[in-house]
């Protein structure tokens, strides 16, 4: 029993946050702002605080990983090891080239400060040519890549991978509302998460 519980508390502590970031994320919560505070807030600030609290938030939850009882679960064999840092390597770039094709100051909210964007346009070109959430995929790999590995940290590398693929579908929801048809045919064509040819 006392080996079950760290990664029960891991996960409902990551259940909770990821409520909240959905919450945060969702059509009620900006319509909130939008009435009670102002457009201009919305446009400027609002995905600042929103990146902000989803990083301060997530702080505890790492914390709690390091200072609940813990053990090892499994250590990939040293001849694998410079595998798994050349997949690392890839998982990063891959983050860096979705970042670099969807703005990455827009992405962390700073742009928006400097005044109102435009509408951002449907980003298909580069790494999203190969899969439609190259975010999540370069995190998820760069994760379960990490040669070593501890019973709390498979239990929160599990949540954050079952988060990545819920809010993956939730995101596509919006973006079929936002760009129809355009985002229904580059759905049909390019694959979620792993680049397999269609």
């Amino acid at each position: 029993m006392i080996e079950l519980y760290p990664p029960l508390i891991i996960f409902i502590a990551f259940a909770l946050y990821g409520a909240l970031h959905s919450t945060l994320a969702s059509k009620i919560a900006k319509d909130w702002v939008r009435k009670h505070l102002s457009e201009s807030i919305l446009d400027k600030y609002y995905r600042l605080f929103f990146n902000f609290v989803a990083v301060v938030t997530l702080i505890p939850i790492l914390l709690l990983v390091t200072w609940l009882p813990n053990r090892p679960l499994y250590s990939v064999p040293p001849i694998w090891r410079p595998v798994m840092l050349v997949g690392q390597v890839i998982a990063v770039l891959i983050l860096a080239a979705a970042l670099n094709k969807t703005d990455a100051l827009d992405f962390a909210g700073l742009r928006q400060i400097g005044g109102k964007t435009k509408a951002p346009p449907l980003v298909t070109g580069g790494v999203y040519r190969w899969m439609r959430h190259p975010l999540y995929t370069g995190s998820m790999l760069f994760l379960w890549l990490i040669p070593e590995v501890s019973v709390n940290f498979f239990a929160l590398n599990l949540a954050f991978t079952l988060y990545f693929v819920a809010g993956a579908m939730f995101e596509e929801r919006k973006l079929v509302r936002y760009f129809g048809k355009a985002y229904k045919d580059y759905k049909a064509h390019t694959p979620m998460f792993i680049p397999f040819p269609r």
